[in-house]
Parts: structure tokens; sequence; C-alpha cells
């Protein structure tokens, strides 16, 4: 579905990949981990056409993306859950959902999204009239992961889904994962809780200092010594942010 090859980018001097190669088949969560500053945003930024690829290509369904325009690739079929969130605070949370539609015109196909929407995140529809700058942390979440489903990709990015909640949200936001990718969608997963990606992954790359370091069964990478002293801490509990 998804395929990256040799892609490089640079901010001014800075490289921040050095020409990596991954690949995400349809119906699979693949993660990617590493520690701050390997490159992991960028990768999810080059994808989305937020960042340009000075060389390498990225193919999605066979179509050459690389340097499109991101409306262009959401038009193709790829949203992203960015990192901290960004909803739009002084919007409802149904507005908010409607944003995340905004290249759609079929209006049986935008209420169906909304069904799903609110179907995976109950709490969502619960408060569906409240702006999104009063939800809690967790709630946020929900609406960032439900705004990027309501274009109905066919590959969900997700940037940091578990970034700065509290352990039991941080359970729920990966069963919510597992739930999403069951119904169809397949996902590219960037997560600083390692231990929790690898445990829900198909497969994984490891990414350190814009270079893949490791990569193949997430289940196998969770158990490798290597993995597990850098990323897993020495009990396999801890993990960096990334």
């Amino acid at each position: 579905m998804l395929k990256i090859e040799n892609l490089v980018v640079s901010y001014g001097p800075i490289n921040a990949l050095k020409g990596i190669s991954l690949e995400v088949a349809q119906g699979e969560i693949v993660t990617l981990i590493g520690s701050n500053g390997a490159g992991k945003s960028t990768t999810l930024s080059a994808v989305t056409g937020l960042a340009r690829a000075q060389s390498g290509s990225i193919r999605f369904l066979g179509e050459d993306i690389t340097n499109a325009p991101p409306h262009r690739i959401i038009s193709r079929g790829i949203s992203i859950s960015p990192e901290g969130r960004e909803v739009f605070p002084a919007l409802t949370v149904h507005e908010n959902l409607r944003m995340g539609a905004y290249t759609r015109k079929d209006k049986e196909g935008i209420q169906s999204a909304y069904d799903r929407v609110y179907g995976l995140f109950p709490r969502l529809k619960e408060r569906m009239e409240q702006v999104a700058g009063t939800l809690s942390g967790g709630e946020q979440q929900m609406l960032a992961i439900g705004r990027a489903l309501m274009c109905e990709p066919k590959l969900l990015l997700l940037d940091e889904p578990s970034m700065g909640l509290a352990p039991n949200l941080v359970t729920m936001i990966f069963g919510l994962i597992e739930s999403i990718n069951r119904q169809g969608t397949t996902i590219l997963l960037i997560e600083q809780n390692a231990n929790m990606a690898l445990s829900i992954a198909n497969r994984a790359y490891v990414l350190e200092t814009g270079r893949i370091a490791f990569s193949g069964d997430a289940r196998t990478l969770l158990q490798d010594d290597r993995v597990r002293s850098a990323y897993l801490g020495t009990r396999g509990a801890e993990s960096r942010k990334g």
C-alpha cells in the first residue's frame, strides 16, 4: 500500500532522514519507533506532503506521491492525527469532525462517517455540542483521531496518540486503534510508548538518527535485547519520547 524508498529529507544543513526505506501493506498496523529527533515525525510529514523530499520516492497504491500537495494526498486516501492533537478549540466536537471531511461532498457518506466515529467514540457523541477547547486531553485525542477518520482513509497516520495521557487512557486509545484496524483501516503508528506500540503492531521499524536500524516482526523486536535496552528499559516497561 505505502512504499518509501531511499527517502532523504533535510532541514537546511540538518539531514533528518538519510535514505530510509519502509513498507506498509494493506490491513497492517506498522509502527515506527525511535528516540527524540530520530526522524519519525519527519517521515509522516514527508508522506503527507508537509516536508519536501530531496531524493527518494513515496508511492501509495502504486502512485508516486513524492512531494505532492497535501490536498491531493488526502484525496488519495491518507489522513493524519497529528502530534499534539491540534483540535480547533473554539469549534464544537461536531464541527471539528466536519473539518475532517472538508474534501467530501457526499452527504450520505459524511453522515456514515459521523456514525462510525460516534460508534467508536461514544464519549464524543455525548459531547458533540461542546467546544473542543474544554475537553480533557483524552477526549481531545479521541477527537483528533475521529477527525482523521472522517475522510474514510485507506491509510491512517497516527503521530504520538498516547502523549500526555494517563495510563488507563493509553490502554483505551490503543484498544481503539486495534478496533479501527479491525474495521479495515491500515495504520502507520508513531508512538512514544514503544512497548504498547510493539504489542499491537504487525511489523515495526526502529529509526536512529535518520536511518532504519532494525526492522521486522513487532513481537520479535519486542523481545530483542538491543531494542529492549534502547527503547523499553531494562524491564521492557519504559520508552522514550520521539
